[in-house]
């Protein structure tokens, strides 16, 4: 039996992953040596800024353009009004006069050639707020960073709809910085090369585009070797002719009026009479102008408006259909809100971007990506990726569209896609029949970096028994485990094609495909892992598949794995709690009972994680074995770990199959609401004989788990582990415990650490938050009142709406051992704001956290602060997709990160790519030098400065969403 892949966060967002710094040899003087003298410096200074009218903030990025590394800096310029410094990070700031002076912080001094840094600080001023131009490095005058040119796409406009067949007109203005010039602008549909123009205008017509949602962008280059591409914009191909909508969604406020727009995709050859009439839904809803337009051969693609009123009463939604002879039907969801509710209308137009078929947030299955973009790497580490984390918000996504319309078909939808792509079938894991709950898997050490690398398994380490498997075959008559995979390949880009029960299909496989990358301890970043499939056949890697690069055994056996984030599980939980209570509230609590108890369902399977992960006793495990065996209940932590996992070989005549929990537990993973609605909720009540009480004392528990992990200030701290460093190590003298587990500041990985992101703080606030608003329970209102005033504390809402608060955090000590009858006031556990951010997703998550958290404790200043975030989301960072802020990668200088293979391991990935001792990130995955935003990268390894991107993920826009929704629902 093997060991499966250790899971890896699907989080997050790499913010200040630094390059390894390069150091060069001394030379050794000798007689007639010549002396060698380091490398003049060289660097680039990147100044931009958010301005408001009497204050802004600036965000400098430091480039290194010369050969040698720069260890330790000071960065000076000057300002020629009355700029005054109110505060920086990311360096130390200082102001004489108009000289700003900035030195590194402890943890950026070193700058790798060819590498960058970043800082920033907040400034008031009067008059004007010219832009300094006299930036130095170490008393090296350093250039400004050469800007990007710009591009727009000007045609089609977004939503368009065009016949197949018909050409599709492409245009583009682009401009260029520094006094290059622009020498080609490039038309891409998705990642596919549509043509090239090098003269102004810049046009293209695009013919033979298939039938479906397609996101074309023109990218531009200028003389001096810069590039950047547009905002992407999304059109439909239709199969023929079809009356065109401007939206898929309206909101029209009680005893008021909304209008949309029609036009034609295609030109007709005489008079068009379109007409529309509600079908179907809310009969307060009628048409008042519009319900009868005409286009002629010559006005058929200029947009006409229908008008939709609402009467004085009632909510709900309604279908609007426009038809006309021989054409494909418009069909918009008009739905009615209370006069007052400007925050649902919000939550409805964001939702109709979101789920606009043209904007492409999700494929052709309708399996929501991480990102419109394809490039960006996270834990996913292309944009077409997903992760049931996203699946978890489209039901949450879902749930609150029920709510405010009163149509609970999509959130049913939504667990019926989820159920038939993320959860494995019984043909992905045919050999469970024969796990052995009294020896669930063989142990192998986790080791500290990917170099140590196959880790060897160890048959006569102790494994304790599974207590769960079998009172869940009795309630639900499978051996099969109902549960999420945490990562899936949507349009099968890496090629492995493990579609249901053919494993590895293969490149020309269509639709998903499972895939794992995180498998090699805590240092390995996304930057050094090696993809894999789920199904190991042996038909890509090496001899042995990919199983000999993490494991070492004397022969393998093909195989199965799947990996679960139990975070996404419980958020599933979460999203079917709020849908039966909201739909119950309508009457129509039976349209979701079916869906509802699939959560159940989930949420028995969820126990894996509450388990050591090769079920040892929890509490003071030293010694792989030395360290006891579990006998049952006795190895169960009662919390959210990392992950569970379960597999087995593909061969069902001579199977074997195996599962494990996870002795890692972070503080951003619980769900106290998920555990409150599946140990007291009826609804939600698990089958299983102990799943309902199992959960009635995770509850309690993770509510001391956050208590114990509270900084002095309010934050909450990292986490515990039953293993220390992954294998049962010896744990330094002094470390804390929480029930006999070891405090631990950054479980699972540390590139960057796991403890660092503000995310998941407002993220696990967020689910005690709504526990709270639910129960008043006042152990979670002492967690929130701390937390929420430290937080609090460390945002700023600006006069013109615009925000910031905190993104990377430090930490410094442990919380105190835990004591339940009296707690610790961990005086000597403390967190400082690196830096901080306005992130719009985090913003979402936190301005929900401020929302329940106010609704039940009244704070006036949590609210206000609620509002403040929502409203300067909406009046600042609006798009034609969402709500997007651009972002500096510096991170992306690790495309050419070495991934570690052994030497004399060789093997093919499905696509060709070399698998090697030479191998690096972007060489085992060469499809993203076909990237339209490839060029980008390129310049930035050449030494350019850091790359920008606006990127809209799917879980962002979907918290934004529901962070409206929440707050029409409890405080509008």
């Amino acid at each position: 039996m093997h060991p499966p892949p250790r899971r890896r966060g699907a989080r997050r967002r790499l913010w200040t992953a630094a390059a390894a710094a390069l150091t060069l040899p001394l030379s050794m003087l000798a007689a007639g040596a010549t002396t060698a003298h380091a490398a003049a410096l060289q660097c680039s200074v990147d100044y931009k800024t958010n301005d408001w009218g009497s204050g802004f903030t600036a965000d400098l990025t430091l480039t290194n353009r010369g050969t040698d590394a720069i260890n330790g800096w000071t960065l000076t310029y000057s300002y020629s009004g009355d700029q005054k410094l109110s505060n920086g990070w990311n360096g130390n700031w200082s102001q004489s006069g108009r000289q700003i002076t900035v030195t590194n912080a402890s943890w950026n001094g070193t700058v790798a050639a060819g590498a960058a840094v970043t800082t920033g600080a907040q400034f008031t001023y009067s008059g004007t707020n010219t832009a300094p131009t006299d930036f130095a490095v170490n008393g090296t005058t350093c250039a400004g960073a050469h800007q990007p040119p710009a591009a727009v796409l000007t045609s089609p406009t977004a939503g368009a709809v065009y016949t197949q067949g018909d050409p599709v007109p492409l245009a583009a203005t682009a401009a260029a910085a520094d006094d290059a010039t622009i020498t080609k602008v490039e038309f891409y549909d998705d990642t596919t090369l549509l043509g090239t123009d090098t003269t102004a205008p810049y046009t293209l017509s695009a013919t033979n585009l298939s039938t479906g949602s397609h996101s074309l962008l023109a990218k531009a280059y200028d003389s001096l070797g810069a590039s950047a591409e547009s905002t992407p914009v999304g059109i439909t191909v239709a199969s023929g002719p079809a009356v065109v909508a401007s939206t898929n969604q309206l909101a029209v406020q009680q005893g008021g009026t909304g209008s949309y727009e029609l036009k034609l995709s295609t030109q007709p050859t005489s008079d068009v009479t379109v007409t529309t009439a509600r079908t179907g839904g809310n009969t307060g809803l009628s048409v008042t102008d519009g319900a009868t337009l005409t286009f002629t051969p010559s006005n058929w693609d200029t947009p006409q408006k229908v008008t939709i009123g609402a009467d004085d009463s009632g909510t709900g939604a309604a279908t609007f259909e426009s038809t006309a002879p021989g054409l494909a039907k418009a069909s918009v969801t008009v739905t009615q809100i209370a006069a007052a509710k400007t925050y649902d209308a919000r939550f409805l137009e964001l939702y109709g971007k979101i789920t606009n078929p043209a904007n492409g947030y999700f494929s052709p299955e309708g399996i929501p990506y991480h990102s419109v973009e394809t490039l960006i790497v996270e834990a996913p580490d292309h944009g077409h990726e997903t992760t049931s984390e996203a699946y978890s918000y489209l039901l949450w996504l879902q749930a609150m569209y029920g709510k405010v319309t009163g149509d609970w078909s999509k959130f049913n939808e939504a667990w019926t896609i989820m159920e038939n792509y993320m959860i494995p079938t019984h043909a992905d894991q045919p050999t469970n029949s024969f796990y052995n709950a009294s020896k669930p898997a063989t142990y192998a050490p986790e080791h500290d970096t990917p170099d140590e690398y196959p880790a060897k398994l160890d048959t006569g380490a102790s494994v304790g028994t599974d207590p769960i498997a079998g009172e869940l075959k009795s309630a639900y008559g499978t051996d099969d485990v109902y549960g999420m995979h945490w990562i899936q390949d949507v349009d099968n880009v890496y090629g492995y094609g493990n579609e249901p029960g053919k494993c590895e299909a293969g490149p020309t496989a269509t639709g998903p495909s499972y895939i794992n990358t995180f498998q090699r301890g805590p240092q390995e970043s996304v930057w050094e892992t090696v993809p894999q499939p789920t199904c190991d056949a042996f038909k890509y890697g090496g001899p042995n598949g990919y199983l000999d690069l993490f494991t070492g055994d004397s022969s393998y056996a093909k195989q199965w794995k799947f990996t679960n984030a139990p975070d996404a599980d419980a958020r599933a939980v979460q999203a079917a709690y709020w849908a039966d209570l909201w739909a119950k509230e309508q009457g129509k609590g039976s349209e979701v009972s079916g869906t509802v108890a699939k959560a159940a369902k989930m949420g028995d399977y969820l126990r894996y994680a509450m388990y050591d992960k090769y079920f040892k006793k929890i509490g003071n495990c030293v010694g792989p074995t030395s360290c006891a065996a579990g006998t049952g209940k006795d190895a169960s932590h009662y919390l959210l770990s990392w992950y569970y996992a379960w597999g087995g070989a593909t061969d069902t005549s001579a199977g074997w199959a195996w599962r494990i929990g996870s002795s890692h537990v972070h503080g951003g993973y619980q769900n106290p609401l998920a555990a409150y609605a599946l140990s007291s909720y009826a609804d939600l009540k698990p089958k299983s004989a102990t799943g309902q009480q199992d959960w009635a004392k995770s509850l309690q528990r993770q509510l001391e788990f956050y208590r114990w992990l509270q900084s002095s200030e309010g934050a909450i701290a990292g986490g515990a582990t039953n293993s220390w460093a992954g294998r049962y190590a010896t744990p330094p003298s002094g470390t804390s415990t929480f029930y006999g587990m070891y405090y631990d500041p950054a479980p699972v990985y540390h590139d960057p650490p796991s403890n660092q992101w503000f995310g998941f703080q407002a993220w696990s606030m967020e689910r005690v938050a709504e526990y709270y608003q639910q129960t008043g329970d006042p152990a979670a209102g002492t967690v929130l009142d701390k937390w929420v005033q430290w937080a609090l504390s460390e945002t700023t809402i600006n006069p013109d709406g615009t925000f910031r608060f905190p993104s990377t955090l430090q930490w410094k000590g442990q919380p105190d051992n835990w004591n339940a009858s009296s707690p610790g006031s961990n005086s000597g556990l403390h967190v400082t704001v690196v830096d901080y951010t306005n992130d719009v997703g985090v913003a979402g998550s936190y301005a929900k956290t401020l929302t329940y958290y106010a609704a039940r404790s009244g704070d006036t200043e949590a609210k206000a602060t609620a509002k403040a975030l929502l409203d300067g989301m909406w009046d600042n960072y609006q798009d034609a997709l969402g709500v997007a802020v651009p972002e500096t990668r510096a991170d992306y200088n690790r495309f050419d990160d070495p991934v570690y293979v052994p030497s004399g391991w060789s093997g093919k990935m499905p696509n060709g790519d070399t698998i090697d001792s030479s191998s690096t990130f972007t060489s085992l995955r060469s499809f993203y030098k076909n990237d339209p935003a490839w060029s980008k990268i390129e310049a930035y390894l050449a030494g350019g400065a850091a790359p920008e991107f606006t990127y809209h993920r799917f879980w962002a826009q979907a918290d934004i969403a529901l962070a409206m929704g929440a707050y029409a629902e409890l405080l509008e």
